[in-house]
């Protein structure tokens, strides 16, 4: 007998899924359309198949739209009852993180890459004009295995896709859901991962899916190109859209770096995570198409392999999600996601657009528009092909480390990837960097088709000299000749690159206007690489813990216990240039904020320069889960995050309620033994840490929530804490009411102190104040880390700079672009 759930909100759900089921449909239709367009109707203009391939495809990015309207609206409901809306949010995300986790799950991820697609779809149904029924066929097919991955209907037993609208009865077993009204257990969702709830978790997921999304549309104008023997054609129809493709995912991958650098405990921008890794796998393999596809169109040379770097960028695309979403990165990536059942709808999507590429490169290969000539040395075309194979090696080299669980699972080996992976992708990558940054400088003063060489060596090293003798400057000031010579090529090779381009630039300027696009990126990159080289290369630990004191074994697993100082609340400790200060710590639900002030003395002791950092913490399943905060300078940013704190609750100091008051005489555990002084107004109490000075007495002191009569008493007793140079006042309160006496103590949490006023002398004119001290194994602090990245704004500046020159790069060649 089926259970009659209550309070259950189910049409949201059937309307989403019908729209799910339907935007598939719909994508399938098209492509079929499309098809028959392509290959039936090639002589019409405007086709029945046509007509219903755009009807199909409008139908499909209406679908989509009406999936994430049902799905934003489960969310914003808060409607448990759905996984999705269980799993990522809870009652007290703000409105923003509620947008962002739309795409915080697998199924919102492909969804957002669906809308994505569809939107280019629909931009390519208005402008390919020709081109429109090849290349929509392709983009339709890519739309049909993205709405598979959410469809989560089931074929002959198996699941195809995961719907985000899966009820959580339905999602997983347990006792709770035999009972009808299991809804009125459920208050609340999981909530979002601590590391998500930050601002770039909006506008990073969206702007790296577009790239995604980007990268379909240059390989189906390949596999257009190929399939309807337009073998030439389809290469400068596509070049706007790969430089597109490029800007975006880059930039998407650069908002990672951000988001890591300003959000994640790893330390800096970039930490060779594999998924990581993965984002950039289709970016290096198609800017390396881009270049080779620029060659071909100015010189016809190298039309296979930008035709092949093309084709592999997409294919690379889908084996990145692969390697994100299947589950098979999940014991060497704190980024990928647990398998939902769709690893091997992934491996077919992989294997999907790799055979249709090499199906139609093989059958076409006799009539591709192969040159027998050689390029010539000094020519542009041949080092810009040199430098694209420069960028396939170093993919290469990513993708195969990076795949090591993949070969294992393939091979059932137990392979492990090198023992010191940072400094293995470090040296390698910086070897391939350098040659890189060095073709993108002399390739500039190189022509097409052939060179006056006399006049390119001579140039070429009057720039290699001049940015030879500003590397050994740099490296000396920086500190990084003391490191790998490696890193001190890629510098050289770098600033030559940047020197050489301004050159470019500068001519560009002056009226050759179509070269600004390209050394306005190849500066941004080059930039980029100085940024990273030195601020990677250089960083030092200012936190460097010398007291000898040892942390537990279990920190030291994730922490070097030497790069973390313990600092106890309000008492100043040196740590390199500094004297940093734990001054205290606040609330803002979900994030814990400690301040941490920073000061500055020279030599005389007087305070050169002042600043409180906020890093913060939050709590996940037991588990701190800390973000940085950062000081900038113009040349540098002192980078700090909390590693381990016992103030993890928050503070109610100087409560006056009569329960407060309660609360903490029944905390005298967590002091020391009390000691009681005698003393009269103005007199000094020392203790460990400071002194406590008596004030006043005030006769007409009150408690909150407690009445007085003429016949009670109530005498606070003003006092002033000084505690290593922090001020603090406190007032305990004597009591005599109906005859019987209270007092009242206060505490002084940042002090580390509770003050009882607990007898009055009136033969000594004098008051008894009893100081309760916590012992420093209770006194709150934090264990922090701090980390000086020098020059790393280089790094930010190229990475804008280089889109800056996408940009306009996409703008010239959309100037030229004939549609045809």
């Amino acid at each position: 007998m089926d259970i009659q759930f209550k309070g259950e909100h189910l049409l949201p759900g059937q309307i989403g899924q019908f729209f799910i089921v339907l935007s598939f449909g719909a994508a399938l239709l098209s492509c079929i359309s499309y098809y028959f367009a392509t290959t039936e109707d090639a002589g019409k203009t405007d086709s029945f198949w046509q007509k219903l391939g755009r009807i199909s495809y409008f139908i499909n990015g209406v679908s989509i739209i009406g999936i994430g309207t049902c799905l934003f609206y489960v969310i914003y409901k808060h409607y448990f009852e759905y996984h999705y809306a269980w799993a990522y949010t809870s009652r007290s995300l703000p409105i923003y993180y509620i947008l962002s986790a739309f795409w915080n799950g697998q199924e919102g991820g492909f969804l957002l890459w669906l809308f994505w697609q569809a939107v280019l779809g629909i931009v390519l149904i208005f402008r390919s004009k020709s081109w429109e029924r090849p290349v929509m066929t392709v983009i339709a097919l890519s739309q049909v295995m993205l709405a598979s991955m959410v469809l989560g209907v089931e074929i002959f037993g198996q699941r195809i896709g995961s719907s985000p609208f899966l009820l959580l009865r339905q999602s997983m077993e347990a006792p709770i859901f035999s009972n009808p009204d299991y809804l009125s257990f459920i208050k609340d969702g999981q909530g979002m991962v601590p590391s998500l709830q930050n601002y770039w978790m909006i506008i990073h997921p969206p702007t790296l899916f577009l790239g995604f999304a980007s990268m379909v549309v240059p390989f189906a104008y390949a596999i257009a190109g190929l399939w309807q023997k337009k073998y030439k054609e389809w290469v400068s129809q596509a070049i706007p859209y790969a430089l597109f493709a490029c800007m975006i995912l880059g930039t998407g991958v650069v908002m990672g770096s951000f988001w890591a650098y300003e959000s994640l405990n790893f330390g800096g921008f970039w930490a060779w995570d594999p998924v990581e890794n993965a984002s950039i796998f289709p970016w290096i393999v198609l800017v390396a198409g881009l270049h080779v596809m620029i060659v071909f169109k100015n010189t016809g040379h190298s039309y296979f392999t930008a035709t092949f770097l093309v084709l592999l960028s997409n294919v690379l695309t889908w084996y990145s999600s692969f390697l994100n979403r299947s589950g098979i990165l999940g014991d060497t990536s704190v980024h990928s996601f647990t398998d939902l059942g769709m690893f091997w709808q992934l491996v077919i999507g992989i294997m999907l657009f790799l055979v249709l590429s090499i199906v139609l490169l093989v059958r076409r290969y006799k009539e591709l528009p192969i040159t027998q000539k050689d390029e010539e040395t000094y020519s542009r075309e041949f080092w810009m092909f040199v430098g694209s194979v420069f960028l396939g090696l170093s993919c290469f080299h990513l993708l195969i480390v990076t795949s090591v669980p993949v070969w294992n699972e393939i091979f059932h080996t137990k392979m492990a990837p090198p023992s010191s992976i940072i400094k293995h992708y470090n040296v390698i990558q910086s070897s391939f960097a350098f040659v890189i940054a060095i073709l993108t400088g002399f390739t500039q003063f190189l022509k097409y088709k052939k060179t006056d060489v006399t006049r390119f060596f001579i140039t070429t090293g009057i720039y290699l000299l001049f940015a030879a003798l500003l590397t050994t400057l740099f490296a000396y000031l920086s500190g990084l000749y003391k490191l790998n010579f490696v890193f001190v090529l890629l510098m050289w090779g770098s600033l030559y690159s940047i020197i050489a381009n301004g050159k470019i630039l500068a001519d560009a300027i002056k009226g050759k206007f179509k070269l600004a696009g390209s050394a306005v990126a190849h500066i941004g990159f080059g930039m980029l690489l100085v940024g990273a080289v030195v601020s990677a290369g250089t960083q030092s630990v200012i936190s460097v813990n010398n007291t000898g004191e040892a942390y537990s074994a279990e920190f030291a697993k994730e922490e070097n216990p030497r790069e973390n100082i313990t600092v106890y609340r309000n008492q100043p400790m040196k740590m390199g240039d500094y004297m940093v200060t734990y001054l205290g710590d606040s609330i803002s639900s979900p994030n814990h904020f400690f301040k941490i002030n920073y000061k500055r003395v020279d030599a005389t002791g007087k305070v050169t320069e002042e600043f409180t950092l906020k890093p913060k913490v939050q709590v996940s399943k037991g588990q701190l889960a800390a973000s940085p905060d950062t000081r900038h300078y113009l040349f540098s940013d002192l980078y700090t995050h909390i590693t381990l704190t016992n103030a993890i609750t928050p503070v109610e100091a100087g409560s006056e309620s009569a329960e407060a008051a309660h609360d903490a005489d029944n905390d005298d555990k967590n002091y020391d033994a009390p000691i009681a002084h005698e003393v009269k107004a103005g007199d000094t109490i020392k203790y460990r840490d400071g002194y406590i000075v008596l004030k006043s007495l005030n006769k007409e002191a009150k408690v909150q929530n407690i009445p007085l009569t003429d016949s009670d008493v109530a005498i606070g007793a003003d006092l002033e804490i000084v505690s290593n140079g922090n001020k603090y006042s406190a007032r305990p309160v004597y009591m005599i009411k109906n005859g019987n006496v209270f007092d009242f103590a206060r505490k002084v949490d940042d002090a580390g102190l509770k003050l009882r006023f607990s007898k009055v002398i009136p033969e000594h004119k004098t008051v008894e104040i009893v100081v309760f001290q916590q012992p420093e194994s209770k006194k709150k602090f934090v264990v922090m880390k701090a980390i000086q990245f020098p020059y790393i704004n280089f790094f930010w500046a190229g990475s804008i700079i280089m889109v800056i020159g996408f940009f306009m790069s996409i703008l010239r060649r959309k100037k030229e672009l004939k549609v045809v």
